[in-house]
């Protein structure tokens, strides 16, 4: 089980249903990404998409994905806890000029991903800015 209490947390994104904190851990270097819903009661609806992301941890590599960790309780509330590659939600680049060849990394490196995630019987029925991250450390170069 994750300690939760040992991390500081900064919001990512947040929209009506869900919030994506990243964790940084106080005593070492370490740190997580954490979706926990908006709502102090969440509905089920929302608890079982939680719970339908957690399922697909044994599926995914770190290499192309954030995986889960962990379903674990903090804030008084379920959350879902994922490996944290470092990265950001590609809308927090959007409003500012991207050069070309970071772009076309960025494209390369989601069509590989989603094409790992179709080889694996995964469709992701929510592909938007906010719901894909990019690791700056793996599309290098300025953007």
């Amino acid at each position: 089980m994750i300690e939760l209490s040992t991390y500081v947390f900064d919001v990512l994104r947040k929209d009506e249903e869900v919030i994506l904190y990243r964790g940084r851990s106080k005593d070492d270097a370490s740190q997580v990404l954490v979706l926990s819903p908006v709502a102090e009661y969440p509905t089920l609806e929302s608890l079982k998409r939680l719970e339908h992301e957690y399922s697909f941890r044994e599926e995914l590599d770190p290499a192309w994905a954030a995986r889960p960790m962990a379903m674990a309780r903090h804030w008084d509330r379920t959350v879902l806890v994922m490996e944290d590659p470092g990265s950001l939600p590609v809308d927090r680049l959007l409003g500012q000029p991207l050069n070309v060849a970071f772009s076309l990394r960025l494209a390369i490196s989601l069509s590989s991903a989603i094409g790992q995630l179709h080889q694996r019987g995964i469709v992701h029925k929510d592909l938007k800015p906010a719901n894909v991250l990019v690791s700056l450390r793996k599309v290098s170069g300025p953007y």
